[in-house]
């Protein structure tokens, strides 16, 4: 096989971070870069193109960048196409880099990347090439979800999980909304993930929810390990996904899931979760009514999380990439 070049630069908590890491902790053999310009900076296809002048092998980034030139020598990975498909997830520049230099890359490169068949098809269709160029690799369950045992204990008493980071397709509003209208205890919390801003502050002031909605700002695996064992349930009713790695975290952690009929989301919650449409709010507070109130479809939905989460291993999908790239021209 030729030298792997992995684009190490990514690896990180969250995301791409974390799907770059667990990749390439199964991968010993590549040769990582791991300094040099941001790999989200614009001015990165040149960084990458004169590294790759310097050395020779295959070039294989876990993100969205790639390089202007040796696309004949380079595997990406392109998650989703959000920056295409959600107008306030873009701007002038970013669909320039997408139709001018991703699009390119669809065509030229070895092999493309991506984590669900919902992402094949759009990748297929946006860019105009066969299904064959393009491999589903999916993601996995990192080991923090996986060990529920000796986690930090939590004293918000009961809450709802919503992980998130306050971009847009994450349906934040409406999520506040279905809360708000949930036919459910007033001491029941709503928890998410990062820090709030200005739009969705405004908004729990306006539904008067300050005493019940709490921020636990930016948290590692660990944390939001804990925070997972120890909600009601997840709340993911996002509108756009490419795969939506929350859902199987819950899962693996014991914890019942609501989340999308839309994009990637069915796909990977299987049967495992309840699925509403996220644009219908009274749709999100029904179910957020049914499942604190019924604790044996809460129960069945934990049961049938923990084998849905199973079909999704690391693993599995550092398997994947290398049988790729060992099948790439030496």
């Amino acid at each position: 096989m030729a030298r792997i070049i992995f684009d190490a630069r990514w690896i990180g908590e969250h995301g791409i971070g974390r799907f770059a890491n667990e990749v390439s902790a199964r991968n010993k053999g590549f040769l990582k870069i791991k300094n040099g310009l941001k790999p989200t900076s614009p001015f990165d296809v040149f960084f990458i193109t004169l590294y790759l002048a310097f050395k020779r092998g295959v070039y294989f980034s876990p993100g969205y960048n790639c390089p202007l030139l040796f696309l004949n020598r380079s595997v990406i990975t392109i998650h989703d196409l959000n920056h295409i498909d959600i107008e306030h997830n873009s701007s002038f520049l970013k669909k320039i880099y997408y139709e001018f230099v991703m699009k390119r890359a669809c065509k030229k490169s070895l092999k493309v990347l991506t984590v669900s068949d919902f992402s094949k098809r759009r990748i297929c269709e946006w860019a105009g090439i066969s299904s064959s160029r393009v491999l589903v690799v999916g993601n996995g369950v990192s080991e923090e979800f996986l060990n529920t045992e000796s986690r930090v204990t939590n004293s918000e008493g009961e809450y709802i999980l919503v992980v998130s980071n306050r971009k847009k397709h994450k349906n934040e509003s409406r999520i506040l909304s279905a809360f708000h209208m949930a036919n459910i205890p007033s001491s029941v919390k709503l928890v998410f993930t990062g820090d709030p801003d200005e739009n969705l502050e405004n908004e729990i002031k306006r539904k008067n929810l300050q005493d019940r909605v709490i921020f636990k700002g930016r948290v590692g695996n660990s944390e939001l390990a804990s925070l997972y064992t120890e909600s009601l349930f997840l709340l993911f009713p996002s509108l756009y996904e490419g795969f939506g790695l929350p859902v199987i975290e819950a899962m693996s952690s014991g914890t019942a899931v609501i989340t999308s009929t839309t994009t990637s989301l069915p796909e990977v919650a299987g049967d495992a979760a309840i699925l509403v449409d996220p644009e219908n709010t009274e749709e999100i507070a029904l179910a957020i009514g049914n499942l604190y109130y019924n604790p044996d479809l809460k129960k069945e939905l934990i049961e049938k999380g923990f084998l849905q989460a199973k079909k999704f291993t690391w693993e599995k999908t550092a398997g994947l990439i290398t049988n790729c790239l060992n099948n790439l021209k030496k």
